[in-house]
Formats: structure tokens, C-alpha cells, sequence
């Protein structure tokens, strides 16, 4: 949602507008469905009306760096100033006139072309060309940390990875102030990564900027936003009700709550949604089977995120957390007993897996216990594995 349609964050917006007119390169990070693609593309609609020029990159299916440049040229394709300069510095392969070539086209062309040893080449060219614009650039880079780690799990080794943050930060520390502002954000974090991989110099020069939930104040006005705008009436409670359901204000799953309750009270004829039909749609709709959905793709992420080792960790701590309510210190020492014949390091393993689940907002930390962060999350994860997970404790006996 953006524009007039684009709720609260006003705080966030300021915050990250404020950073970008001080050139200061930014870290979005934030659990999934928090809403951080919307924010950057907000504020990108809105340092527009200021007379800036913004681009928005996706690098989710991107394996390497020439892949990555190619994709950095697909994305400066509109902007005809751009494009043309950058043009000018690959004519040995590129023959056409810019306005001649679809963005596809001008891409492909490209990649046809790059290789290990002439990739940064290009990509300096591409970031130099957007630098010698006489008005200030954002260039947003979505899903860095997911192509980092693709390209990290093909090669083997984390080498192209620091080759790669290595190029980036030296572009920036090259450029100085007529460097692009960087806004990186993904689905999966960047720090962790960069920490398993000794590599955390690499991003030092980034900005950290956390995306959090909703608060219970603005998940209920959010409710009631809605309602008036689709002429639902809701019991006082209801919202209250729904977002003590939901346990934690993620974007994406009040605004989810909302549009299987709305579909409820049509169906059915409810000319107001109590307090009891906010439950029922919880238990039925959200928890069912359609809701199952949404857990399939948390499930996909993690595991696009992880190697097969961590993610069976993984697996086991959400299916632990999630039947027993709670992931402890004895449930960890047992899990380290049980699979500590079958991977190098378990307990190191089990230590990065606990960091990822808790920076990517699966769990939270509580004294020496990890407990889900979201009752949604826990009751999906709780549907999934209630009927036949064995619990650790009882593993032990």
C-alpha cells in the first residue's frame, strides 16, 4: 500500500529519509511479512516528489556477481540519462541505441558478456554513471543476504561472497558522497551471515535500521480504518481481540486477519463481527487450511536460507518450541546428544541456527529459553507437528 494508502510507519519514514539526505548507506532488517519492500518503495515514491531518482532492485534469483550487474542494468534502463552514459562504456558489445532495446533485452545483452574478470568493471561503471547525475540517487537492493547465500551455497565457499561485499564497500569508500544511497533489505538477515563468515568488516559502513510490528494501538486503528472503509461493523472488542490472537502486529497477517474477516461477515450475512466470530476465523480460516499456505512459504524461506544440516536444526527447534511452548536449555543439550554423531560442530550449528530463528523474528529469547514471537506463527508450527512430534524430553528418557 502506498501513497494515501500506505499506513503508519510515519516514524520509520522519517527516520530513513532523514538518513538518506545525510548520504548515509542503509541495513533494513526486520522479520518476514514486516512490511520492509513497502517502506523502501514509500519512501522512494516520496523522495521522488523531492527530485530525487530512485531504483528499486530485486536480486532474489540472482547466483552470482555478473548476475547481479546485469540485473543493476535492467533496473537503470529508464532512466534514459543513465542508461545512455552507461552505454557508452560497453559499446564494443552493445551496438544499439539504448531507446532501441527493451530493459530485458539491454540486460541480457550485458550478461552474454560478463565474466570473472570484467564484472566489477561494469558494475563500477553502472554506479559511476548514476553518481554523475545533478540530482541525488537511492539505489535499493532487495533480497541481498538470499543472493548472497545462493551464491555462497553454489560455490561451496564464502569466497565470491567476500569478493563480492568487498567490491561494494570499496565502490562506496571510491565514490564518497556521489555514491547511490544504498538501501540493502531481505527476508533473511545480513549480519548473521556476514558473522559465520568473518566478514562483518565488509558491512560496517551500513546503517542498521530495524522494521518491528505494529503496535496493539495501531493494529487496532488499523481494524478500524478498514472497517469504515468497507462499511464492516465491528464489536468494540474485536480488534483487540484479533491482534491478542495474532500475538505479535506483523503487517502482513493483520492485513490478512482483516480480509478473511471481512469475507466471513459476507458470507454469512454478520452485520457485526463479535469478539467470538474474530476467534472463529482465527481457528478456522487463519489455521486452516488456506492459512497453511502462509506457513509453507516461511518453511521455504528458511530453508532457501539455510544448508540441509541447519535446516533439520531448525526444524527441530520451531517443532520443540511450538508443542512444548518453549525451546529450553535441557531440550538444547539433548539435541546437541542426539544429532552430535552425525554433524561436525553441533553445538556451534545449533548456536548460528538459534541466532538466525531469533534475528529473523521466529523466536525470541527469554532468560535461557526461546519461545515463539508470534502466537500465529506458534499455532501454525503447533498445526503442523502436534500429532507427531516427538518431544525432546521425552527422547531423553
Amino acid at each position: 500500500m502506498l501513497g494515501k494508502d500506505f499506513f503508519d510507519r510515519k516514524h520509520e519514514i522519517t527516520v530513513l529519509r532523514d538518513l538518506a539526505l545525510a548520504r548515509n548507506h542503509v541495513l533494513i532488517s526486520g522479520q518476514r511479512r514486516m512490511g520492509k519492500t513497502s517502506l523502501i518503495r514509500e519512501l522512494s515514491r516520496q523522495l521522488e516528489t523531492e527530485g530525487w531518482v530512485t531504483f528499486f532492485m530485486d536480486v532474489e534469483g540472482a547466483s552470482s556477481p555478473e548476475d547481479f550487474v546485469s540485473n543493476a542494468a535492467r533496473t537503470i534502463h529508464s532512466a534514459r540519462p543513465i542508461a545512455s552514459r552507461f552505454l557508452n562504456t560497453v559499446r564494443h558489445f552493445i551496438t544499439e541505441n539504448v531507446d532501441e532495446l527493451s530493459a530485458g533485452q539491454f540486460s541480457l545483452k550485458l550478461r552474454e558478456n560478463l565474466d570473472p574478470g570484467n564484472w566489477k568493471r561494469h558494475g563500477d561503471e553502472i554506479f559511476k554513471s548514476c553518481s554523475a547525475l545533478d540530482c541525488p540517487v537511492v539505489f535499493a537492493i532487495d533480497e541481498l543476504p538470499m543472493f548472497l547465500t545462493l551464491m555462497r551455497r553454489n560455490d561451496g565457499d564464502g569466497r565470491r561472497v567476500a569478493e563480492f561485499l568487498s567490491w561494494l564497500r570499496h565502490l562506496v569508500q571510491e565514490l564518497g558522497s556521489a555514491m547511490p544511497v544504498l538501501f540493502l533489505s531481505g527476508s533473511i538477515g545480513l549480519a548473521p551471515l556476514v558473522r559465520r563468515l568473518n566478514l562483518t568488516d565488509r558491512i560496517n559502513y551500513l546503517h542498521p535500521f530495524r522494521v518491528g510490528p505494529w503496535s496493539e494501538e495501531i493494529c487496532i486503528q488499523f481494524f478500524n480504518k478498514m472497517a469504515t472503509e468497507y462499511n464492516l461493523e465491528l464489536e468494540r472488542d474485536s480488534p483487540k481481540t484479533a491482534f491478542a490472537l495474532l500475538g505479535l502486529g506483523i503487517p502482513q497477517h493483520v492485513q490478512s486477519f482483516f480480509a478473511r474477516l471481512r469475507e466471513f461477515a459476507t458470507k454469512n450475512s454478520i452485520v457485526k463481527v463479535t469478539s467470538d466470530h474474530v476467534k472463529t476465523v482465527y481457528e478456522t480460516e487463519l489455521l486452516g487450511p488456506s492459512g497453511q499456505i502462509d506457513l509453507v512459504h516461511y518453511e521455504s524461506r528458511l530453508k532457501e536460507a539455510l544448508d540441509d544440516d541447519s535446516f533439520t536444526l531448525a526444524m527441530e527447534i520451531l517443532a520443540e518450541t511450538a508443542v512444548e511452548r518453549q525451546f529450553t536449555a535441557e531440550g538444547r543439550h539433548t539435541l546437541e546428544r542426539i544429532y552430535s554423531k552425525l554433524l561436525a560442530d553441533c553445538a556451534g550449528q545449533i548456536t548460528d541456527v538459534l541466532e538466525i530463528l531469533v534475528h529473523d523474528g521466529y523466536l525470541t529469547q527469554e532468560g535461557t529459553k526461546f519461545v515463539f514471537a508470534s502466537n500465529l506463527l506458534c499455532d501454525w508450527w503447533h498445526a503442523r507437528f502436534r500429532d507427531h512430534y516427538v518431544s525432546l524430553a521425552k527422547r531423553n528418557q
